[in-house]
């Protein structure tokens, strides 16, 4: 047989934020957390950025480019700028490229569903 504790031996049950407090009655509000700051920027993401504000005419010669300023493929290329734009300390950074950049994404990504 399994001893069950009686009511008077359970601790009193949590109060949830918001719900007053019956001794004071008065209303117990979380203190306000901090944003959570996202990790600075490195070089690198400030020079993806950089890069990518210059106006590129053709797809090949820009690939080449980021071969060359990076030495990385355009396939890791895009990886790393994606999650920059995920970023908010890179809207922080320049807010109108990455405001762009995102609304070219989510548009690519309206016409692939399509």
């Amino acid at each position: 047989m399994v001893a069950v504790p009686a009511a008077r031996d359970l601790p009193p049950p949590a109060r949830t934020a918001m719900q007053p407090d019956a001794a004071t009655n008065e209303q117990h509000v979380p203190a306000p957390r901090e944003a959570d700051e996202a990790p600075a920027l490195s070089e690198r993401d400030r020079q993806i950025l950089a890069f990518e504000q210059k106006w590129w005419k053709h797809a090949g010669s820009k690939e080449q480019a980021i071969r060359d300023s990076f030495g990385l493929s355009s396939t890791r290329y895009y990886q790393l700028l994606n999650g920059l734009l995920d970023n908010p300390a890179a809207l922080e950074h320049d807010p109108v490229l990455v405001g762009r950049l995102r609304r070219l994404r989510s548009t690519r990504a309206r016409t692939r569903r399509r």
